[in-house]
């Protein structure tokens, strides 16, 4: 199958071929026509297997397509969990917009305000942003969705989970009821299906590969390794081997600093990229890692969702994460667009749940290696780790999004906003 069969307009077809795209992936194969058609679609495919052209170039279709207003009002919400991935997405569009008159912006915390709500009142088609900003702007009067015809949540496992829901919750009150829906993600554990319903209108439901899997390309080994000998390990690694790029993934923010400070002080060039470090700070990270002049990315879990580096070869999870989707995505930074990838895992024995969580989401035994000298205790304790660090609690019984007709009205107001149970993503919106 070829773009040209999919109903898109010779503008995007010059674009995507400018790009060198030639033949679609299967996740833009089974969602661009149900776009292309006007209905509500769930969709899940592997990180990596270009799910974001899948629904934005069906929507600049649309866009292009329809009445062009002077004002050029928002008519597409495209609505992510991080900065990185909203900056993505809309480099993406620049590019596959290139040869059709529509205008699009990005807008997120931790940078002034200011140059976003300019370019607002100089009018955009498609809006990419993430939550808090997007509230923040609404807020004071400076934004209007009244015209929005799509939404998109992107990562929408995440944006629905209990860091995001409240904050998606106000979006859609001030949403046109009519509106097309577009929910995409590499993962969606039942409860977030059951709340995806709530917003979803008879949804067309899109699945290019088994949900939760991981990329056939990216080897996955695990090694067991005493916790107090990791950072030790994964410097061993990174030297002997030779290891040209790799993106390493911690818990935490303050073991993300710590660790890079021990990179740093073996002679690798490091950089650690979390919630707490400004956005300039992260941009200049990104880019050195891109460019080659660092060799390790530290981060946290923000930078599994949007980092997009191509021929990325290694991946680390220095510590197992303690939601088992995150897995997926972490290591799904590797092993993209049917590039090859390693994923290694340090697993100490107080993370055993998580692995064992992880398996069972994957639907694999990953295969473990011990590395000599490097061997945990047989008698160290299997309890999870303490101190806030543990896996997330979560309601078991989370709140559906209100009927579409509440979820839809006219109301302005935002309300006053909650505390987000996660610090690190509520400061990276």
């Amino acid at each position: 199958m070829s773009f040209n069969s999919l109903g898109l307009s010779d503008a995007l077809l010059k674009a995507i071929s400018k790009k060198g795209y030639t033949t679609p992936s299967p996740i833009q194969q089974k969602a661009i026509p149900p776009i292309l058609e006007g209905k509500d679609v769930l969709a899940s495919a592997q990180t990596g297997t270009g799910k974001t052209a899948g629904f934005t170039l069906p929507i600049l279709q649309l866009l292009s397509q329809g009445q062009h207003l002077s004002r050029r009002p928002i008519r597409a919400l495209i609505l992510t969990p991080t900065r990185e991935l909203a900056a993505q997405i809309l480099a993406n569009i620049k590019e596959y917009s290139e040869f059709v008159d529509l205008k699009s912006t990005v807008i997120f915390g931790g940078v002034n305000q200011n140059p976003q709500v300019t370019q607002l009142r100089q009018g955009v088609d498609i809006l990419v942003a993430t939550p808090g900003r997007l509230i923040d702007l609404q807020n004071q009067g400076l934004i209007s969705l009244a015209k929005v015809e799509i939404l998109v949540l992107d990562e929408a496992d995440r944006m629905l989970d209990m860091g995001f829901l409240r904050d998606i919750e106000r979006i859609l009150k001030v949403l046109p009821t009519k509106r097309q829906n577009l929910l995409f993600s590499a993962t969606f554990s039942k409860d977030i299906k059951k709340l995806a319903m709530g917003i979803l209108h008879h949804p067309v439901h899109v699945e290019a590969t088994p949900e939760n899997t991981t990329v056939d390309a990216i080897t996955q080994i695990v090694y067991p390794v005493a916790k107090e000998k990791k950072t030790e390990l994964i410097i061993k690694l990174i030297t002997e081997g030779n290891w040209k790029q790799i993106l390493v993934f911690t818990r935490t923010k303050q073991g993300a600093n710590k660790l890079t400070e021990s990179m740093i002080s073996a002679g690798i060039k490091a950089a650690a990229i979390h919630g707490n470090k400004g956005q300039g700070a992260r941009t200049k990270a990104l880019a050195g890692f891109k460019d080659g002049s660092l060799t390790a990315l530290v981060a946290t879990d923000i930078a599994a969702r949007g980092l997009d580096i191509p021929l990325l070869p290694h991946v680390v999870n220095f510590e197992l994460p303690n939601i088992p989707e995150d897995y997926v995505h972490r290591i799904g930074r590797t092993g993209r667009a049917g590039a090859s990838g390693e994923a290694i895992s340090l697993f100490s024995p107080d993370e055993t749940v998580f692995l064992r969580d992880i398996e069972k989401l994957v639907g694999l035994n990953l295969p473990k290696e011990n590395i000599k000298g490097f061997e945990p205790d047989p008698n160290a304790s299997k309890e999870p780790i303490k101190q806030g660090q543990g896996r997330q609690q979560r309601d078991s019984t989370p709140r559906k999004p209100k009927t579409d007709t509440t979820n839809r009205s006219s109301n302005n107001s935002f309300g006053p906003r909650r505390p987000s149970q996660n610090n690190d993503r509520r400061s990276n919106r």
